[in-house]
């Protein structure tokens, strides 16, 4: 195992703490708990959105704490879900009066977790949403999750869910659009080498040189099945083709198009796939309105990439181009 690291018990601290030392103006990380959160205080009557989850998916969860985006980030071990006492305590940081929204990947540590935190302030009066994203075309039920897994839409639903919090909507408005987003988001991966978790020192999985993963999930969970490689063109053409199988891309859809790279996989390669998509849509009479290429829901080093849609309308669009600042996502601000 070759890795940039010190004691692999102390990765998730130290990699908050640098997050927090580059990215000082943006988020700022609690010493007793451990999670991200804004550097400026919370605005009186604004929704509070949270996020959090396992480790090692970088810049998922903590790098996407800022305006238009995150309240704050718990992260857990990696790979490990949150425990409760740290969700609490940065909901108790973030609250400010108008509700929290809890955003959670459909795993079943991040769901019993965020859910026993949501029981406990509720206790103290607080208004606790929760919307749990199952984006995962590939499989129904996994190592993990029971349902469907939730991965890069993630990203999606705390940016437009953020965006509606910045701008001042209700919490029920705010739930209803992360709802939609979740509910709209379909994603797949494929795999092509394996991820090593520092404190086991050792791939999460093998898979031959020759070999590659259809469906993985973000953990290293199995796909559908594990087949030669093919070009990459091939690859799209059945990622696509399996998220069409389930949402059904019609001619004059507009949608939202992220490639999604797996920690390992060179900005290159990404763009080759998008590249593939765009083609496959262009010739479906699909328009790619809006589109993000690169690292933004990663398996440590895994190499591999995934593919997420969302068909959009005029709010989901103007909700995405809303301003954001976060230490992985900005614009227009």
């Amino acid at each position: 195992m070759k890795k940039l690291i010190n004691d692999p018990k102390a990765t998730v601290a130290q990699t908050i703490a640098g997050l927090a030392a580059a990215h000082g103006d943006i988020v700022r990380v609690s010493d007793e708990f451990g999670y991200a959160i804004r550097s400026s205080p919370p605005v009186a009557g604004k929704v509070a959105v949270l996020s959090g989850g396992g480790s090692g998916h970088e810049p998922l969860h903590t790098g996407f704490v800022g305006f238009g985006m995150l309240d704050a980030a718990v992260p857990g071990e990696m790979f490990t879900s949150p425990t409760p006492d740290p969700i609490v305590a940065a909901t108790l940081a973030v609250s400010a009066g108008a509700g929290v929204l809890y955003i959670v990947k459909n795993y079943t540590g991040d769901v019993l977790n965020f859910e026993t935190a949501a029981e406990l302030v509720a206790a103290e009066g607080l208004d606790v949403r929760t919307v749990v994203v199952a984006d995962d075309v590939a499989v129904q039920d996994s190592l993990f999750t029971a349902g469907r897994r939730g991965v890069a839409g993630t990203v999606l639903v705390e940016k437009i869910a953020g965006a509606a919090a910045e701008r001042g909507d209700h919490i029920d408005a705010v739930e209803d659009v992360a709802r939609r987003v979740a509910s709209g988001a379909r994603s797949m991966g494929v795999a092509l080498a394996p991820p090593t978790v520092p404190h086991s020192g050792k791939p999460s999985f093998v898979l031959a040189d020759d070999e590659i993963e259809f469906g993985i999930g973000i953990h290293g969970e199995p796909g559908r099945e594990r087949h030669r490689l093919e070009p990459a063109d091939q690859l799209v053409d059945a990622v696509v083709g399996a998220i069409d199988e389930d949402m059904t891309l019609r001619t004059g859809m507009e949608v939202l198009v992220v490639v999604n790279g797996m920690g390992g996989t060179p900005l290159g390669e990404l763009y080759i796939v998008f590249r593939r998509v765009a083609e496959i849509f262009r010739a479906r009479g699909v328009r790619i309105l809006r589109n993000l290429v690169g690292n933004y829901v990663t398996s440590l080093e895994m190499q591999g990439f995934s593919i997420t849609v969302l068909e959009l309308d005029d709010e989901l669009t103007r909700l995405w181009d809303a301003p954001v600042q976060t230490a992985a996502l900005r614009w227009g601000r």
